[in-house]
């Protein structure tokens, strides 16, 4: 079981042994994350720096922020660990270089929840895991999902180089538009996929349902899709009943479900992708870390053929969770995983079709 597996030490154990320095790249939410897990393990961090345009002469934890050209001069030989995501090509690139010159670590920390996705929670989860590897309809959805757990437990971005694709993939070989799509956009953000879908059917479908919960992105959503047809525009969060629910309202990708702790509270409808559309053909979720929640809101559609894309990377479970939640609703869909360029893992989704 688990043969796939072939990382065994977890990127914060090396982080601990290791006699060389290590410097975080990034600053902010992300950076604040892999400090706790840092204290957490006994590892100390040199510095930080930050890409040269970026560098102002400010400080981060009491640390001077420099640029890495700075360090270097300083220091031959050290680690880098990488503290935000990178999804646009020139930043991917320049990160790759760097880690050409020098040891590059992206330890895996939660988007949502707690805890952290190491060697030991994959023996804790071996019989899910495994059973969604056979599962999986093809041979390159089974090398991605080991690469994407390998990278996860160790933190190599060579694993995420070996699996991304491009999202021309997707649409030619997995999910294959027709002229009658009835499209449900869950977790809309500012109108970008809904604008995505309507340049990829050329405006030839039969209708979008998009939900937005943020009230920012919300008015976002609702300029960019000024002037389509045929589109229903929700202020809502996706879940698993019609019901009302407390929502951070952050106005960026991470607006999520909160439980009281964090700032700018409002109260948003929950509503289900079945209430919305009760005969969708292609069903899209990227809802921070309600995906759960959100498939058992569209089991009516799922059940009946709906076509499905899932974000797999909000929470530890979800890479296992929730192909496993889709079997169970309907086993005849066929699953498949994709990574799309990005570093971490965080564009890694599900897709699903008869």
């Amino acid at each position: 079981m688990l043969d796939f597996i072939t990382e065994k030490e977890n990127s914060w154990d090396y982080l601990r042994k290791t006699d060389l320095p290590i410097f975080i790249y990034g600053m902010g939410d992300g950076a604040e994350k892999i400090l706790r897990v840092f204290e957490k393990y006994g590892i100390t961090a040199a510095g930080f720096f930050a890409s040269d345009e970026f560098v102002r002469g400010h400080y981060f934890k009491g640390h001077l922020v420099h640029s890495l050209s700075q360090i270097e001069k300083l220091i031959e030989d050290f680690v880098i660990v990488l503290a935000f995501g990178a999804g646009y090509e020139s930043l991917y690139r320049r990160i790759s270089e760097m880690a050409e010159r020098h040891i590059l670590l992206a330890p895996d920390v939660p988007v949502v929840g707690e805890g952290l996705f190491t060697y030991e929670y994959c023996l804790e989860n071996a019989e899910k895991i495994q059973k969604v590897y056979d599962l999986l309809a093809d041979e390159k959805s089974k090398q991605t999902y080991a690469d994407i757990i390998n990278f996860r437990i160790s933190g190599k971005i060579d694993y995420l180089h070996r699996c991304t694709v491009p999202k021309s993939d997707i649409w030619q070989d997995i999910i294959k538009l027709t002229d009658h799509e009835r499209y449900i956009d869950m977790g809309a953000y500012n109108g970008d996929t809904v604008l995505e879908f309507n340049e990829l059917t050329k405006g030839r479908y039969e209708h979008i349902y998009a939900v937005e919960p943020d009230s920012r992105n919300f008015r976002k959503l609702t300029k960019a899709a000024d002037g389509m047809g045929n589109i229903a525009l929700e202020n809502a969060a996706a879940w698993n009943d019609n019901t009302e629910l407390t929502f951070s309202d952050r106005s960026g990708r991470n607006s999520k479900l909160t439980d009281g702790s964090g700032v700018k509270l409002k109260t948003v409808g929950g509503i289900t992708g079945d209430r919305l559309c009760h005969n969708a053909t292609l069903i899209k979720m990227d809802v921070e870390g309600a995906e759960y929640e959100a498939l058992e809101g569209c089991k009516d559609s799922l059940k009946a053929g709906s076509r499905l894309i899932c974000a797999l990377y909000h929470r530890n479970g979800d890479i296992f969770e929730l192909p496993l939640k889709v079997h169970e609703i309907n086993p005849e869909l066929k699953l498949y995983i994709r990574h799309l360029l990005y570093i971490p893992a965080w564009e890694t989704n599900l897709y699903c079709t008869l």
